[in-house]
């Protein structure tokens, strides 16, 4: 199963993307929202053709144990794939940390991975009824939310992150995020300036 998994990037060395941890990143290819600051649009379309062989990354990570720490599955959205359970298996049965950047978008999916987790990075984009305005996806904004549940509750180490352009995210509702976070006892959230010259909507580059 884990041989279906379609990937669209790389990175084989990263000292950023897990907190503490040296790790090599695979951006698993597809995602069905359209994030209007999404930077990484070549990562959108699900039927993309894979840029590489699970079985490539998986002999690179097994040249590598005991010099990395973690394998970090980002994407796209990673969770969308059926594949992704059996690469975190074997990823992890080579010895090596999991960690996992997701936009929340499948509660029931993060549900049964979180066992197999040793870090998340999760994007929140909004207050629940503010999603759609930024993923073009009606009733996108309940699922991120009910993520963030299930891994406090789990006890998951975790990153909340959103990324901010002014016309998407007013000081207001970034407040009211933050304050929603700290009842779900999350007390920080890493805020990213959004990169509007690559954005997925470049009408964002003209800041009104």
């Amino acid at each position: 199963m884990a041989e279906k998994l379609r990937i669209g990037g790389f990175t084989p060395f990263t000292a950023i993307d897990f907190p503490g941890e040296l790790a090599a990143v695979v951006f698993c290819q597809g995602c069905p929202w359209r994030c209007r600051y999404c930077h990484n649009g070549d990562l959108l379309p699900a039927r993309a053709p894979s840029a590489y062989d699970w079985d490539q990354i998986l002999g690179f990570l097994a040249s590598r144990q005991g010099l990395l720490d973690a394998v970090v599955f980002s994407g796209g959205e990673p969770t969308a794939q059926g594949a992704l359970e059996a690469a975190i298996a074997q990823a992890r049965s080579l010895g090596f940390k999991i960690g996992l950047h997701t936009a929340g978008i499948y509660p029931r999916k993060l549900s049964r991975l979180i066992p197999s987790l040793d870090w998340v990075g999760l994007d929140i984009k909004a207050l629940p009824e503010n999603y759609p305005a930024i993923t073009g996806v009606d009733g996108s904004g309940t699922a991120p939310w009910q993520c963030v549940e299930l891994l406090v509750e789990a006890g998951t180490a975790m990153q909340v992150r959103l990324t901010r352009h002014p016309r998407l995210t007013s000081d207001e509702e970034l407040a009211q995020i933050q304050e929603k976070l700290c009842k779900y006892g999350v007390h920080h959230l890493e805020v990213q300036h959004c990169n509007a010259e690559q954005a997925l909507d470049q009408t964002l580059k003209f800041i009104s």
